[in-house]
């Protein structure tokens, strides 16, 4: 139970401390249409952070089992760095989209599930996730701790993203301001995009 718990605190913290991953998913999961529950309105943006999460976990998961079956034949390091400018480029992409999304007269919500799951995808293959979700878990001496290290990782992960574009939903809903944090959250992910790019 030790690798479980090690690989979910990990899948957690790889959310949650990546600038990267938050600003990608933001614009995303505010854009995602409204529904009228016994509460009052809430977004659904949870689904776009769910996606994203199965997409991080099975880039996640194609990592790792490239490592395990075939890193000797594979250039896993040309890969990461491949990834991470892609990551770099997604951002931006994300980014002014969301500015253009909050420059139109009426903000029309749409499902970005499919957009949502890409970029957790890319993250998943980019180098960070080498560092808590890959590298730890081949540390351990029997397979079946590994393959829950990697399980926990992704339940981490996707738990962090879901809970996350959940909350910027209602935050957003809560202080009536989609349009506002909208422009803030595109233009994030705009600048750690650029940042991206030029840091690698």
């Amino acid at each position: 139970m030790i690798a479980f718990f090690a690989g979910l605190a990990a899948g957690l913290l790889h959310v949650f401390s990546g600038p990267d991953h938050l600003a990608a998913i933001a614009p995303l999961a505010l854009s995602e249409p409204t529904s009228r529950g016994s509460r009052g309105l809430r977004v659904e943006g949870w689904k776009t952070g769910f996606q994203w999460g199965v997409g991080h976990t099975a880039g996640v998961v194609l990592i790792a089992t490239l490592l395990l079956l075939l890193k000797d034949q594979l250039p896993l390091g040309a890969i990461s760095a491949y990834s991470e400018r892609i990551v770099g480029l997604s951002l931006i992409a994300v980014g002014g989209w969301g500015i253009w999304k909050a420059t139109r007269a009426v903000i029309t919500p749409h499902s970005h599930a499919g957009a949502s799951f890409l970029m957790g995808t890319i993250h998943g293959l980019a180098g960070s996730s080498h560092l808590f979700g890959v590298l730890p878990a081949l540390a351990f001496s029997a397979r079946i701790d590994s393959f829950l290290y990697l399980a926990a990782f992704g339940i981490g992960a996707l738990a962090g993203m879901t809970a996350f574009a959940a909350g910027i939903g209602t935050i957003a809903i809560r202080f009536g301001n989609f349009r506002g944090i909208l422009y803030a959250s595109s233009a994030a992910a705009l600048l750690i995009g650029g940042v991206w790019l030029v840091g690698r």
